[in-house]
């Protein structure tokens, strides 16, 4: 008896090594959130305990990249491994390109070029490279990458909650919410909650088997939309912090007006209900004991909205934000969190970028990379084991128009330097971030040796990876662009200084379409 025990013990163990072998993998991809949103990157408005709990807990990189400045290109080389140019998709899904772009009536100098619109079927995607492996794939919330026949189930997704054609939410963040693949919750629920009580359902229903567990917010990106009980408290904070009294909030940079302080209460309740949905999904994994073997990853898509669109955060000490090529535009929070290889509080200086969670994820799962997909990016294995990885230059090619302000544009950064070619005009920028992370001193000339060779290396990278460029537009008048311009500069900044001026008067009322935020 103490004999078949003892090796009923060992056997036990054998198991449960072997299944330690297979870590779970849970992927928080936010849409909008920039590099300064969250409180333990600096914000002093902002709460996210939960989310920094991830960072603390795990290895924090510093230089975290998204593969784009907008959403689309970005959550497709995610899930590819590729850099944009070589998966096709080089703006958000459903931008204008060609002549059509001139409907929008910008009076931009150049049409914009085509852009693939779907997913390629052929793309082997990170979740059928791990539902192939054995695990059971799920995903919820913001897919925007491609219509139905190209929807996550459509690649390599078992299950899908919410996952559709938009890049935002219909109907807004509270029900009743308009998505076929979701189903609406009672009036006033909210659409991160819910999104994140899916998700830990979906760890419970699973938790004895290895899974994919990939958590894509629709929040922030806009509309902003909070409670009124969140609204008051982060008003309230703004008072304490002497922020209602700000006389300006924006400065007008280039193209459009930019958000230069966080002090907007709804955007910030936005954070604290995101941090809450990421609690309910850590809570989950604590109760089952999943904690040690899961690898949990944390991101964004592009950086925090400070020009266009709901102008809600600022970015600072970063230039610029979604849509644009400086810092704002591109950095993220870019955490790894497995207790079984890293230590809590490590920081990691190394430039990484999205085409890096593929074959990271990958590695640490013991899976590998498909023969028939190519991948850019490399495995972040070694950094999380405290070891390096080689020097490599890293490249973004976005030659479109940002809503946002962006311009048409290639980067290609090597360490500290950053190169920044404009297609419109062909200008160049060199910044060195190290000395200068706000991009304000344009040293291209005074370092001609190094653009050159930047430039040259740059280039090849374009030609090699067969990138499309704008066109120019034969019946472009300066003159009109110009004074559009100066009426965003004028105009537009006084509305929008009145605007977000109101998010913080005692007597601001939400609009009546907001379920979740009502006064009773």
């Amino acid at each position: 008896m103490l004999k078949f025990s003892f090796i009923s013990i060992i056997f036990l163990k054998l198991i449960t090594g072997l299944a330690a072998k297979q870590p779970n993998v849970l992927f928080i991809l936010v849409d909008d959130m920039g590099a300064r949103d969250l409180s333990n990157e600096g914000s002093t408005f902002y709460e996210s305990p939960n989310i920094d709990r991830i960072a603390n807990e795990g290895m924090k990189f510093t230089r975290g990249y998204a593969s784009c400045q907008v959403c689309s290109p970005s959550r497709a080389s995610i899930l590819t491994g590729k850099y944009p140019t070589n998966h096709g998709i080089t703006t958000w899904i459903g931008d204008s390109a060609g002549e059509a772009w001139n409907k929008r009536g910008r009076n931009d100098s150049h049409f914009p070029p085509e852009y693939e619109r779907n997913l390629r079927v052929s793309e082997i995607t990170l979740a059928e490279a791990m539902r192939n492996a054995g695990y059971k794939t799920f995903f919820a919330g913001k897919w925007h990458l491609g219509s139905e026949g190209s929807w996550p189930t459509d690649h390599g997704f078992d299950i899908n909650k919410g996952g559709w054609d938009v890049g935002g939410p219909r109907g807004g963040f509270f029900a009743p919410y308009i998505n076929p693949n979701l189903e609406s919750g009672p009036d006033g629920e909210s659409l991160t909650l819910r999104l994140g009580q899916e998700t830990a359902d979906f760890i419970e229903a699973h938790k004895d088997q290895p899974f994919l567990a990939y958590l894509s917010f629709y929040t922030v990106h806009a509309p902003i939309q909070t409670t009124q009980a969140l609204w008051q408290k982060y008003r309230d904070k703004a008072e304490k912090m002497g922020l209602t009294e700000s006389k300006e909030r924006f400065l007008f940079d280039r193209r459009l007006n930019v958000r230069q302080v966080q002090d907007c209460p709804i955007y910030a309740g936005m954070i604290e209900q995101l941090d809450e949905a990421v609690g309910i999904v850590l809570a989950k994994l604590d109760e089952f004991g999943l904690d040690d073997n899961t690898i949990v990853c944390f991101t964004s898509d592009n950086g925090g909205v400070s020009s266009g669109d709901a102008y809600a955060t600022s970015n600072l000490p970063h230039r610029g934000g979604k849509g644009r090529q400086w810092e704002g535009g591109i950095r993220e929070p870019f955490y790894i969190k497995f207790p079984r290889i890293t230590k809590g509080g490590l920081k990691n200086t190394t430039p990484v970028n999205g085409i890096d969670w593929y074959p990271t994820i990958l590695e640490l799962c013991g899976i590998k990379i498909p023969k028939n997909q190519k991948v850019d990016g490399v495995s972040l294995v070694p950094l999380l084991k405290g070891k390096a990885i080689k020097n490599r230059s890293l490249f973004w090619h976005y030659p479109h128009y940002g809503n946002q302000g962006g311009e048409p544009s290639s980067i290609i950064m090597e360490d500290d330097w950053k190169l920044i070619h404009y297609h419109e005009d062909g200008r160049d920028e060199l910044y060195h971030l190290g000395n200068d992370i706000g991009e304000q001193n344009n040293i291209f000339k005074k370092e001609n040796k190094r653009s050159l060779q930047m430039r040259k290396r740059l280039d090849a990278w374009l030609k090699q990876t067969k990138a499309k460029f704008p066109q120019p537009d034969p019946k472009f008048d300066s003159k009109k662009r110009n004074f559009r311009w100066g009426n965003i500069e004028t105009k537009g900044k006084e509305v929008l200084e009145k605007r977000h001026a109101s998010f913080l008067d005692p007597k601001y009322q939400p609009n009546k379409d907001w379920w979740g935020s009502q006064i009773d």
